[in-house]
C-alpha cells in the first residue's frame, strides 16, 4: 500500500521549485524514481482562496444592494418595483452570454487573467453606481447610470463565481478540494448575507444611499488590490494531485462533451434550478414578507438567519464529502430536506404575526440548501472528467441565471393586489414616500416556488446517477505506478505531499 509522508520545503528548494526556468517540466522531482509520485501544496494557496473570498463578497453585494431596501430605492430614483428588481435580475441577465466566454477565459488563460479582469470590472461597476447619485446627475439619467454600474458589475461575475472549483482543484489536495470549494463558494451568499443587513442599516431613508453605495465600493477595492498584487500564478510550480497533473480537455472538446453528458445535464436543471430559486428568493424576498406586515428589519434579519444557517450547512457538508466521497448522497438527502424547507416557507411566511416560525424556516431553508453548493460543484467534476474545471462549473451556474430570470418574472407575474386587511397591515410603503409603488400579495407565487424546488428536488433524486471520474482516474493512477514499482523492486512507492512555503 502506498504511504503518504507530508515535508515542508524551503530555501534553495523553494527557489527551484519557483522558477520555471529551473523547474522540470513534469510533475516528478529529479530526486525521486519515476515511480514515485511527488505532488506538492503551497502555503500561498490560502492567500489566493482569501482573494476569491473577498471578490465574491463584494459582488454579491453589489447584486443585492437594492432587495432588502427595494422602497426606499425605488422613491430615491423614482421608479415601481419592477425596475428595482431589474437591479438584481441583470446579473442573470448579463451572466447568461458571458458564462461561456467566462468558462474559455478561465480554462484557456488560467485562473490570474480572469480573476484580476473581474476585479477590475466589479469595482468599476461599483464605482459607477456612487456616480448615479450625485446631484449634478439629471434625475431622469440616474436610474440608467446605476443600471449600468450594476451591469458593469455583473460582468465581473462569472469570471468571479467559476473560479472556485478551478482553484481548488488546481492548487488543493484531494482531502481538501470539496472544503476549499466550499470556503471559496459560500462567500457569494455571505455577501447576500451581508447586503440583508448591510442595506437596512444604512438606508435610513431614501437619502441616505449615496452613502451605502460609497460603502460597498471598500470590499469591491480591497479585493481588487489583493488580486491585482497578490494573485501571482494561475498554477503552481508542482501540482497537488495526480487529477491537477493530467491535461484537461480543450473549451471546445470539452463543451461537447458535456452537451452529451446525461448525468450531467441532470445535474445542470436540477442543482441550475436550485441556484435559480434561491436567486428569486433572495431578489423578491422584502417583496414577499412585506405584505403580511414584517418591516425592513425582520426581512434583513431572516435574510441574514438563512446565510448564516447556509454556511454553517456548507461547512458540514465540504467537510463530510471530503472525509467520505459520498457526493450524491450527501447531495439528494440535502435537496430532498431543502424541499421541504422551503414548503414550510412558502406556507408560513404567508401567515402574518409569525416572526419565529419564519425565522426557523428561513434558516432550515438556508442551511439544507447551501449544502447543496460545494458538493453538486464537486459532482460536476466528477461526472465530466478529464473536462476543465471552469467549464462544468460555469455551465452549472449559467443554467441557474437562465432558470433564475424566468423564474422572477413567473413570481412577479402571479402577485395579486393586496386585500383590504393586507392593505393595513403592510410594511411595503408608508406615507412619507414620494412615489406610489404598489406592493402585491405573494402566495400564489411562494407556493408556486414550493412546487418548483420540490420538482427539482424529484428530478435530482430519482433520475441523477454518475461515476466518481476523477476518483477513479486518481486511485487507477495510484495503483499503476504501485504495480510498475513492485515489479521492479521489493520496496513499497511513497506518494509524497510536500507543503511549501510561498
Amino acid at each position: 500500500m502506498a504511504t503518504a509522508s507530508i515535508n515542508e520545503v524551503t530555501g534553495p528548494e523553494m527557489d527551484r521549485l519557483s522558477d520555471p526556468l529551473l523547474r522540470t517540466p513534469t510533475s516528478l522531482s529529479s530526486s525521486y524514481s519515476e515511480d514515485q509520485a511527488v505532488y506538492r501544496v503551497y502555503k500561498r494557496r490560502w492567500y489566493m482562496l482569501s482573494v476569491l473570498c473577498v471578490l465574491n463578497i463584494a459582488n454579491a453585494m453589489i447584486w443585492l444592494t437594492f432587495s432588502p431596501i427595494a422602497d426606499k430605492a425605488g422613491e430615491y430614483y423614482h421608479v415601481d418595483y419592477n425596475k428595482i428588481n431589474m437591479l438584481s435580475l441583470i446579473f442573470m441577465i448579463v451572466s447568461i452570454p458571458l458564462g461561456l466566454c467566462a468558462s474559455w477565459l478561465l480554462d484557456t488563460f488560467g485562473l490570474r487573467a480572469s480573476i484580476i479582469f473581474g476585479s477590475w470590472l466589479n469595482l468599476f461597476g461599483a464605482a459607477v453606481r456612487v456616480l448615479s447619485t450625485f446631484d449634478f446627475i439629471p434625475h431622469n439619467v440616474k436610474y440608467p447610470l446605476v443600471l449600468t454600474g450594476q451591469g458593469i458589475a455583473a460582468c465581473s461575475q462569472p469570471f468571479i463565481l467559476f473560479s472556485p472549483t478551478k482553484l481548488a482543484a488546481t492548487w488543493f489536495q484531494d482531502n481538501q478540494r470539496a472544503t476549499a470549494n466550499m470556503i471559496a463558494s459560500i462567500s457569494n451568499p455571505l455577501g447576500i448575507l451581508v447586503a440583508n443587513v448591510l442595506s437596512p442599516f444604512l438606508t435610513e431613508s431614501a437619502k441616505d444611499l449615496q452613502f451605502t453605495l460609497c460603502i460597498y465600493c471598500i470590499p469591491a477595492g480591497v479585493g481588487m488590490l489583493m488580486a491585482t498584487c497578490g494573485f501571482c500564478s494561475s498554477h503552481p510550480p508542482t501540482p497537488p494531485s495526480a487529477s491537477a497533473a493530467d491535461v484537461h480537455e480543450p473549451f471546445f472538446t470539452g463543451l461537447k462533451k458535456i452537451i452529451q453528458n446525461k448525468a450531467y445535464l441532470i445535474l445542470a436543471f436540477s442543482f441550475g434550478g436550485g441556484i435559480a430559486l434561491f436567486s428569486t428568493l433572495t431578489t423578491l424576498f422584502q417583496q414577499i414578507l412585506c405584505p403580511q406586515g414584517y418591516n425592513d428589519d425582520e426581512i434583513g434579519i431572516y435574510g441574514a438567519l438563512m446565510i448564516f444557517s447556509g454556511i454553517i450547512g456548507a461547512g458540514f457538508a465540504g467537510a463530510v464529502v471530503d472525509k467520505t466521497k459520498k457526493f450524491m448522497e450527501t447531495a439528494k438527502i440535502s435537496y430532498g430536506l431543502a424541499a421541504v424547507s422551503c414548503s414550510f416557507l412558502a406556507v408560513i411566511s404567508q401567515q402574518p404575526n409569525q416572526t419565529i416560525l419564519t425565522g426557523v424556516a428561513s434558516g432550515l431553508v438556508g442551511f439544507f440548501s447551501f449544502a447543496l453548493l460545494p458538493v453538486c460543484l464537486e459532482l460536476g467534476v466528477e461526472c465530466t472528467y478529464p473536462v476543465a474545471e471552469g467549464t462544468s462549473a460555469g455551465l452549472l451556474f449559467t443554467s441557474g441565471q437562465i432558470q433564475g430570470i424566468a423564474y422572477v418574472y413567473i413570481m412577479q407575474g402571479l402577485g395579486r393586489h393586496l386585500t383590504p386587511s393586507q392593505l393595513e397591515t403592510q410594511q411595503c410603503t408608508n406615507s412619507s414616500l414620494s412615489v406610489d409603488i404598489q406592493p402585491k400579495d405573494m402566495t400564489i407565487s411562494v407556493l408556486v416556488f414550493a412546487g418548483m424546488a420540490s420538482f427539482a428536488a424529484a428530478i435530482f433524486i430519482i433520475f441523477f446517477y454518475t461515476d466518481y471520474k476523477r476518483l477513479k482516474a486518481e486511485e487507477c493512477e495510484a495503483a499503476e505506478r504501485i504495480l510498475n514499482f513492485s515489479s521492479s523492486t521489493p520496496s513499497f512507492p511513497r506518494r509524497t505531499i510536500q507543503h511549501v512555503s510561498t
